[in-house]
């Protein structure tokens, strides 16, 4: 008889979640020290960047606000410049996932509190994942030093966030929770989070892109993408993940949009290496088969379907491929390149997958 037995590292930080809370950060500043500010929020994120300056004050020093997806380095090197030349201890970053790139990118080389006000669905906030991108490449790695120490999730802050951006972002978060059911460091603990990070987003993500305005569809979609954090940071990556950062470091392509399209297609990919897995995830959804129902998902919200409408040249196929089998190969089920090369085709044209055999190979 063999009884349960897993090894779980918790990754330590405070959470402060709910309608308004974005009052709270002048206290949360306090809370830990941070005297000298450095404010990091691109340009689309200048009214809620205003608000939380006027309520900082003096305490603010810098605002930076040249980000941009991936974390390009060079950008990267600007943000520190800023930071060391401000004498600041501590950043807040305002916006997604690639905000808080860069402050994570800041914390990797610097000794300073980072704080972040999420207005995505990215999850980046909640890990110890750091992404760099230089000449095409995307780097990444874990280093606990990047995890912001105060993470304020006010749904308020997404309502600016239209449904073309909402969606994608919400199926970024929604693989996080898929991925963590099978990654390296699923645990029991881990998959039931994600399972119910998963059944959050799938219910509220559809009512977010048809009623923009629904606070409380905000509220649960942000749940779930908090939720989608947390086992990412524990149950890391796998195929999905790795393709996305393949086809990011190559085309710069959306890293949202990214998401919607291959989330399905990987899942097919691993479905006969996790057939029970498959049964839960479906379970869970209410769905007959989960490859399917993401790619559903993303047709219903208006996401993208297929690669070729969000910028994928048709013959970066091969050579990406070629990536994917590289910087994929601890996945769960192993990545040939003919099988890869089929997915990527698939996902390109937008073809509907689907996850019938679920026989191992």
């Amino acid at each position: 008889m063999s009884h349960l037995a897993f090894t779980r590292d918790s990754i330590p930080g405070r959470v402060v979640f709910g309608v308004g809370s974005r009052s709270s950060i002048v206290a949360e500043t306090e809370a830990v020290d941070a005297t000298r500010i450095v404010v990091i929020a691109g340009e689309a994120e200048n009214e809620p960047a205003a608000e939380l300056i006027e309520l900082l004050g003096k305490r603010v020093v810098g605002r930076f606000a040249d980000v941009a997806q991936h974390v390009p380095i060079a950008k990267a090197q600007q943000a520190r410049s800023l930071v060391r030349e401000t004498g600041a201890n501590a950043v807040i970053t305002i916006g997604g996932g690639s905000a808080t790139g860069f402050g994570k990118a800041v914390s990797l080389e610097l000794d300073v509190v980072h704080l972040a006000v999420p207005t995505t669905y990215a999850g980046s906030e909640m890990t110890t994942i750091w992404g760099l991108t230089d000449g095409g490449h995307k780097m990444t790695g874990k280093d606990v030093r990047v995890k912001p120490e105060v993470v304020v999730y006010d749904p308020e802050l997404t309502l600016t966030l239209p449904p073309f951006i909402a969606g994608p972002s919400g199926m970024n978060a929604l693989a996080h929770c898929v991925e963590a059911l099978y990654g390296p460091g699923a645990d029991p603990v881990t998959s039931v989070l994600a399972l119910e990070g998963a059944r959050a987003l799938a219910a509220s993500l559809p009512r977010v892109c048809a009623e923009p305005d629904d606070l409380d569809a905000r509220c649960d979609a942000l749940y779930g993408a908090y939720l989608a954090g947390v086992v990412l940071a524990v149950g890391g990556t796998a195929l999905h993940h790795k393709t996305c950062h393949v086809l990011g470091g190559m085309f710069n392509l959306n890293h949202g949009d990214m998401n919607a399209v291959v989330l399905g297609h990987a899942l097919r990919y691993n479905a006969p290496a996790i057939p029970e897995i498959m049964q839960r995830l479906e379970a869970t959804l209410c769905v007959a088969d989960a490859a399917a129902a993401m790619f559903d998902l993303a047709s219903a919200i208006g996401a993208p379907t297929d690669l070729a409408s969000i910028g994928m040249p048709e013959d970066g196929l091969d050579e990406a491929a070629r990536r994917v089998v590289v910087e994929a190969s601890a996945n769960v089920r192993t990545p040939e390149q003919a099988g890869i090369r089929a997915m990527l085709d698939d996902a390109y044209h937008g073809r509907r997958p689907t996850s019938n055999d679920r026989k191992a190979t």
